[in-house]
């Protein structure tokens, strides 16, 4: 028998119904393996044994009942650490949430809950999602599952290798500037991230509001895609998001839809930098997708350079509105501030700022935050700020150009796979040029999923698929069968 660790959500899904095992039964096995597995990892912050176990009960008893079970029902996911969970910490990876207790569940967290998943507990990331490494974390750094003195990526990296390290079977993460698919990629796993919109984002801790995105990490496409249906829709809390109708192919995609499929290869991401193993890599990917009958033609995507300079004013111009808020008088405040420093007096008003916000900010977020205040600032707004609005603009219309003639863009996901553990970490800007392939689909708000190639050795690879707004359908359909051909 398949240990319970290794399962997918179909076969959970199945063995539940057969009766081969409970959901208790799968929870405790999950525990058991994390408590061994992640002293090597770092993939968790906290867990949430008692209230699992209350989760996966409520399974079991439905299902004595011979009550319906919801599509996640007794499935182990794992939390990125900037969504709440009623009742459990939301740090973010920061010292100035350390204290803070999650009052309410995120809606994405709410719609888990109803479609019966069991919470396992909550993932590292980069400070308050700012990085590419889950090198940025307040509290750790996490390994990657392949090769642990190599990064997991980020800023969901902690997501990325509980799944990766079979220690979740899937994971909510979110995605800014590529924080979903680059740490997929990087550890051999899928990771989407959908239309901006579709997804709520009321409850999670914000870091760039126009760019944020809720997504999925899963063993497969199929997986992600059941999780997608599940999070996904309209929310009241959320005025960015969308009431979009999706079909039966969402799901259960057809083979001869596929393959009517014209997929573009832009080739400003082909480009000399690229790493030779990972060019090859998505190489093969491109002849087995033609395999399938896929037809592929050349595209371009002219703005594509300016992307990552456009992405890092507008993305530290949202960062220093957002932790605005985080001024050691609301939510938790760092001990060692003391009544005194309550005091309306402004001079202890802002004597506790600085030292909450001084003490309590790591080196990434107080550089964005500084920068975010620079571009916004009085001269500076128009030369910089509202410029690279409008070339995101232009990025924007180059997608809408290109899918004239194509139905999906495929792209790698990284310039290279996974890099030492400290590495780039006194580099920034070698740091921020691991997110030039998917910054362009967040500026955009276009969907796009990292799918692994898996290399039959060496550190794993992915290729990105990029859809057209709200047609994640196309991007999960080619991935299924991308997926039937090479695990046949």
């Amino acid at each position: 028998m398949t240990p319970l660790h290794d399962l997918t959500i179909g076969k959970i899904r199945d063995g539940l119904r057969a009766k081969k095992f409970s959901a208790l039964e799968i929870a405790q096995a999950f525990f058991e393996y994390i408590k061994d597995k992640d002293p090597e990892i770092g993939a968790y912050l906290s867990l949430r044994e008692t209230e699992a176990a209350r989760e996966a009960e409520a399974t079991d008893l439905a299902l004595a009942k011979g009550e319906a079970l919801g599509p996640l029902a007794g499935v182990p996911m794992a939390v990125k650490d900037n969504m709440l969970v009623v009742g459990g910490p939301a740090t973010a990876a920061s010292r100035i949430l350390e204290h803070y207790v999650s009052a309410y569940d995120a809606t994405v967290i709410a719609k888990l809950k109803a479609a019966g998943a069991v919470i396992l507990g909550k993932t590292n990331l980069d400070e308050f999602a700012m990085g590419s490494s889950t090198e940025n974390s307040a509290f750790q750094v996490t390994k990657n599952p392949h090769d642990p003195t190599r990064v997991a990526g980020g800023s969901s990296g902690g997501s990325a290798a509980a799944v990766a390290a079979n220690m979740a079977v899937a994971a909510l993460g979110s995605d800014t500037g590529g924080s979903i698919r680059q740490p997929a990629a990087l550890c051999g796993v899928v990771g989407m991230k959908p239309t901006y919109g579709t997804v709520s984002r009321s409850g999670i801790i914000a870091m760039a509001s126009s760019l944020d995105q809720v997504g999925p990490f899963a063993k497969t496409v199929e997986d992600a895609a059941i999780v997608f249906d599940v999070i996904r829709g309209i929310d009241p809390l959320d005025a960015t998001s969308v009431d979009q109708i999706y079909g039966t192919d969402l799901l259960r995609p057809k083979l001869e839809n596929v393959k009517k499929l014209t997929v573009g290869l832009p080739e400003e991401y082909f480009i000399d930098g690229l790493d030779p193993e990972v060019a090859g890599a998505v190489e093969q990917a491109v002849k087995q997708l033609e395999s399938l009958g896929v037809k592929f033609k050349k595209i371009s995507l002219p703005h594509t350079k300016y992307a990552l300079s456009c992405y890092y004013i507008i993305m530290p111009a949202e960062v220093s509105s957002n932790l605005a808020r985080f001024d050691g008088i609301r939510y938790a405040r760092l001990p060692g501030i003391d009544d005194t420093e309550k005091s309306a007096d402004r001079s202890a008003l802002l004597h506790a700022y600085l030292k909450q916000k001084g003490l309590g900010y790591g080196p990434e977020t107080k550089r964005r935050v500084i920068l975010g205040t620079f571009v916004l600032s009085s001269g500076y707004y128009d030369a910089y700020y509202e410029k690279a609005q409008r070339v995101r603009t232009l990025i924007k219309q180059d997608f809408d150009l290109a899918f004239r003639n194509v139905d999906v863009v495929l792209t790698p996901v990284t310039p290279t796979p996974a890099f030492k553990i400290g590495e780039k970490t006194d580099d920034p800007l070698a740091m921020y040029l691991s997110d030039i392939f998917t910054i362009p689909v967040n500026l955009a708000g276009l969907p796009g999923i990292s799918i692994p190639v898996r290399p039959k050795k060496g550190l794993p690879v992915g290729f990105q698929l990029i859809g057209q707004h709200f047609r994640e359908a196309d991007i999960l359909g080619l991935g299924q069968y991308y997926d039937k051909i090479t695990s046949a």
